[in-house]
């Protein structure tokens, strides 16, 4: 720029704009202020990539737990190997999910941001899926049906052959009693029966070993699961609400109550912080910009068939925890340790600790922390995000 055009830049006015103060005396009788909207705020680009990084090395970490095929004294590098087999996996099947909800939000031209994965570098799994926003009250009901539903679907198209191919190239081994404490993954319906068509020879004493391979199709199919129960923001709350409308919010209700009679009468905590969190957050779905227009019955029937998936994806225990019995007396006096044999619990076998520890503890703990804190952490990102822009927003986790 030259000194002449300085010059005549420094002599243009600057315009100064009044700002809407609180006080009325304050406030410029000349402002205008319907025809100078507050500007939203852009979310920042980099954080939906700094996340999904995040969330790359925290379930390449995890998966390196479940490295059964180096054996013992191989190098560290093929066990970082197998744990970017799981990563891959299951960042492929979040991804694949939370693409379909975006891709039907951009179809249906309903304003919603990229995915926010969520790492979750203590948990077992490495992530608790991830958080889309959109726009609050923008789509209708057959709009928000076909976002919710697409993001479930487009994940099982991935994770279901990716337990598949798992289970084709994974071994049998035999059950053996164990020794101190060790722990199983329960499969889900889906997976008993890709068992027993893929190895169809599987005696009782037998069992599947795991890979990560079939522990990332394992991760998909129990997240989809979970995201397809049929309360509040979930996308089952999403599809059941589109489906039946207000009457949804009791259906949520007594799902809750049921949930909490059965950790009572089983015992079992797997999903207390889940549980306790939908209750904070509300079981009930916001209204859509027109709830009037009608789904049809192809929308209906793939919406009910899809919430059915819960029956065979679902599983209410997913880790077993067995060990030793209580001592027993030999009727000769001579005191015996009868240990427990996992032969009776169906599941899946991790590979054998290399340390010669166990991580059940640690595995129960994690899930129920990670679907806890998923949760906490999502609707975190969700206010910062609302904050952010400046505009109320629903979102859609997994």
């Amino acid at each position: 720029m030259s000194d002449m055009e300085r010059e005549e830049t420094r002599d243009e006015p600057v315009e100064i704009r009044t700002f809407v103060a609180a006080e009325p005396e304050l406030i410029d009788p000349g402002f205008d202020a319907a025809s100078h909207p507050p500007v939203a705020r852009r979310p920042r680009r980099w954080l939906p990539l700094f996340l999904f990084v995040a969330t790359v090395l925290s379930t390449w970490f995890a998966g390196i737990f479940y490295a059964a095929d180096p054996p013992l004294g191989s190098p560290f590098v093929d066990f970082v190997l197998e744990g970017l087999r799981y990563s891959v996996a299951v960042m492929s099947i979040l991804l694949a999910h939370e693409m379909g909800h975006f891709l039907a939000a951009r179809i249906h031209r309903v304003p919603a941001s990229l995915p926010y994965f969520i790492p979750m570098p203590i948990s077992p799994l490495g992530t608790m899926g991830a958080v889309i926003v959109q726009g609050r009250g923008v789509a209708d009901r057959r709009q928000m049906f076909d976002i919710a539903i697409a993001g479930p679907l487009a994940g099982l198209v991935l994770a279901l052959p990716i337990v598949w191919f798992g289970l084709v190239d994974s071994k049998t081994v035999p059950k053996v009693p164990v020794d101190g404490v060790a722990f199983i993954f329960e499969d889900p319906l889906v997976m008993q029966w890709m068992i027993e068509h893929i190895h169809q020879g599987i005696s009782e004493n037998e069992t599947v070993r795991l890979s990560p391979l079939i522990m990332a199709g394992w991760v998909g199919i129990l997240v989809t699961a979970l995201n397809l129960i049929p309360i509040g923001q979930l996308d089952g709350g999403h599809i059941l609400y589109c489906l039946i409308g207000r009457r949804a919010h009791k259906v949520a209700m007594g799902l809750l109550l049921f949930a909490v009679a059965w950790m009572i009468y089983t015992n079992s905590l797997n999903y207390i912080l889940l549980v306790i969190l939908l209750f904070v957050f509300g079981p009930k779905h916001p209204p859509t910009a027109d709830d009037s227009i009608p789904l049809g019955p192809v929308r209906v029937a793939m919406g009910w068939l899809t919430l059915a998936f819960i029956v065979i994806g679902f599983t209410p225990n997913p880790i077993s925890q067995v060990g030793p019995a209580p001592k027993q007396s030999a009727p000769d006096g001579v005191e015996v340790s009868a240990r427990e044999d996992p032969s009776s619990i169906r599941g899946l076998t991790p590979p054998a600790r290399r340390d010669g520890q166990n991580s059940g503890d640690y595995f129960a703990a994690g899930l129920a922390i990670s679907s806890g804190l998923g949760l906490v952490e999502g609707n975190s990102l969700m206010r910062m995000l609302r904050n952010s822009t400046g505009e109320p927003s629903d979102s859609r986790q997994i």
